[in-house]
């Protein structure tokens, strides 16, 4: 445990301990379609059926729900924050979520949302020495008034705590990313750190347009572009890092297997792109951060000074400052 460690690709919804989960719905008297406490846990982790994104995807409206109002969202994150130092030793993290799939429709203010996570992470910075920060989700699915108030709301907290923004959702094969550069642009300006999902469930032209249109300066997992060289020299030129997700990855079925994730891994390392390891939700994918590390050099996928030369690039690349 003596290698402090950063974490960039987190989703509050996936990083919650199910007991925590468990107790924040039944102080909130949600109905959950089952009270036996160990088919929760498998409701709301991948266990063994989870094989491709949609699935996936479908894991987050239960935890999404039960994190829908304010206290529920500062506990989400005070445990985060305190769960990630205590078993990790992670001393820089940063988690992100959409905070409109917070506000159940309308009913909850997107600013008391907003606040309470702020709330949390305050709590347990005072308790752990940890450095944290929030990155606002828009998602690929709303309409982008939407994500404009959504852009707003980052921008209006940003001296609190919001560090950065991003760009989520299953990605249609008609989305188009240079729609949101003004978006993305006004964001940049203020100060918050840009990144975005692309080259997971999209296609490598789509993520050749969120680089080019959006420009930021991390790309959420991003490993279907080790297929494309020219995309590659692009990645390496603007010095972009990519934030992977092995075992998310593996469970959605955008890596088909570990041999195909040790290709892609080694092609990273053969082209010379920046990545990070990160874990996208601990508790949803049962797996945390330290475990990703030891399996990847336990399976010969990276080397111990690869695996520090990723902790590394995370750490230059945090959006904290």
């Amino acid at each position: 445990m003596d290698l402090s460690l950063t974490e960039l690709h987190v989703h509050v919804g996936s990083a919650v301990d199910p007991a925590v989960m468990w107790s924040i719905a039944h102080s909130q008297g949600i109905r959950l379609p089952t009270k036996n406490y160990w088919d929760f846990v498998d409701l709301i982790t991948v266990g063994t059926r989870v094989k491709t994104f949609d699935d996936y995807l479908a894991l987050f409206h239960w935890t999404e729900l039960i994190q829908s109002s304010p206290e529920a969202m500062e506990r989400s994150v005070y445990e985060i924050i305190g769960g990630a130092y205590r078993h990790n030793n992670i001393e820089r993290l940063e988690l992100r979520f959409n905070p409109m799939k917070r506000n159940r429709g309308g009913e909850r203010d997107l600013d008391h949302i907003i606040a309470a996570a702020i709330r949390g992470m305050e709590r347990a910075q005072l308790e752990y020495p940890v450095r944290a920060g929030l990155i606002v989700c828009l998602d690929k699915a709303f309409d982008y008034e939407l994500n404009e108030i959504m852009v707003d709301k980052a921008l209006a907290w940003a001296q609190r705590g919001i560090c950065g923004i991003d760009l989520a959702g299953p990605e249609a094969p008609t989305f188009d990313f240079s729609q949101y550069a003004p978006l993305f642009q006004r964001a940049r300006a203020g100060g918050l750190g840009i990144t975005v999902h692309a080259g997971e469930s999209g296609t490598l032209e789509a993520m050749r347009s969120a680089i080019e249109t959006l420009r930021p300066t991390r790309i959420g997992h991003g490993v279907k572009a080790a297929r494309d060289p020219a995309l590659l020299a692009l990645l390496r030129e603007r010095e972009i890092l990519l934030e992977v997700c092995p075992t998310s990855n593996l469970h959605t079925g955008v890596i088909k297997d570990v041999d195909e994730l040790t290709w892609t891994l080694r092609t990273f390392v053969d082209q010379g792109i920046r990545f990070s390891i990160n874990t996208d939700g601990p508790e949803m994918l049962q797996r945390t951060l330290r475990e990703e590390l030891e399996w990847l050099h336990a399976s010969g996928i990276l080397s111990v000074a690869e695996i520090l030369q990723a902790n590394q690039w995370a750490a230059a690349y945090s959006f904290l400052r």
